[in-house]
């Protein structure tokens, strides 16, 4: 019984004040018994088994019925043992990405492209945010929401896999991409509240300037780190596009318009980063992931399994055992 007890916490702890009753129990029983039985002055004991086994074996019973008593108020208190005690210090934040989708992604300077890298470094991005919310913006010549901001990271990521160039109107419509990322995150009532936008190239369409929409985005306190992807010099990248929605690819001069992408981020309290492989890519999002943490509250989980059936369980098989005795080993004539 005393290894049940281990990790043992009561829901009605008060039943436990019955044990109190077990000592004057056992003192009751005890001057019961004197008196029941009176020494008896004999000239000689020839004759008479002072000390027989069924005599001696009769003091289990009370004890027997004791052990039952207290088992009953054990089950009676309600015992649980603790199964696991986790502490969870998160840190989360709201991240909504917006990635361009210009046919100028199926650039060639990164393995097998530039959007392909990205969303595979994306990918792990997001498996790391444990407990952030995620949401998915994507634009070319046009933008709009892909994945809305949410916990279900399984979900943000399988929009993810399924981006391909050539879903959008072509063009690099930077200032709509980032307005309608902000427009998604605006309303957030969390503390942080970020933009991740990602583009290899220059603003060359959209009805929103991207100033002016990095304007609203510093009215409502959400930082933009500005990635820009690509190398340096010439690459193989689209320049035109077939009937059959092939790609004609030919060695084309990387443009990125740098100067603006470093206006957005400073206007909003984020930084601008150039990418010009994968690892430098990579390094980028680890530089993200750890500048962009904010704590939350410290969550204690307990989970607990009921234990009073053990001691039912117990009480039951001691007052079983004290009834058979009773009545057939150690029965006694009145």
């Amino acid at each position: 019984m005393i290894d049940l007890l281990r990790n043992i916490t009561f829901v009605h702890p008060y039943f436990l004040l019955l044990l109190l009753l077990v000592p004057i129990l056992a003192f009751w029983y005890a001057r019961k018994r004197s008196g029941r039985y009176p020494s008896m002055r004999m000239p000689a004991m020839d004759g008479f088994s002072a000390h027989s086994l069924r005599g001696r074996l009769q003091i289990i019973l009370p004890i027997l019925r004791g052990l039952a008593f207290i088992a009953l108020v054990f089950a009676l208190a309600r015992p649980q043992k603790s199964l696991r005690q986790e502490e969870v210090k998160a840190e989360g934040i709201d991240i909504m990405m917006a990635i361009d989708l210009s046919s100028s992604m199926l650039a060639q300077d990164f393995d097998p492209n530039r959007l392909e890298a990205s969303k595979s470094v994306a990918k792990d991005f997001i498996d790391k945010r444990t407990y952030d919310r995620v949401g998915l913006v994507v634009f070319a010549g046009e933008a709009f929401t892909q994945c809305p901001l949410t916990t279900d990271h399984s979900v943000v990521q399988q929009f993810l896999a399924g981006l391909e160039c050539g879903i959008l109107e072509d063009g690099t419509a930077i200032g709509m991409g980032l307005a309608t990322a902000v427009n998604r995150i605006k309303d957030s009532p969390v503390k942080s509240k970020i933009v991740i936008l990602l583009t290899d190239g220059v603003n060359n369409t959209g009805y929103v300037a991207p100033l002016q929409a990095a304007k609203v985005a510093q009215e409502f306190g959400v930082k933009v780190y500005t990635i820009g992807v690509g190398s340096t010099g010439q690459t193989m990248a689209p320049s035109a596009r077939r009937r059959d929605g092939r790609y004609v690819f030919n060695m084309i001069r990387v443009e990125i318009d740098e100067e603006l992408l470093k206006q957005i981020a400073q206007m909003t309290g984020g930084q601008y980063y150039r990418a010009t492989d994968e690892t430098s890519l990579v390094n980028i999002y680890d530089t993200i992931d750890t500048l962009e943490k904010t704590e939350i509250e410290v969550t204690v989980i307990k989970r607990y399994s009921e234990e009073f059936y053990r001691f039912v369980i117990i009480g039951l098989i001691f007052l079983a055992l004290e009834v058979f005795l009773r009545y057939t080993l150690l029965r006694t004539i009145p």
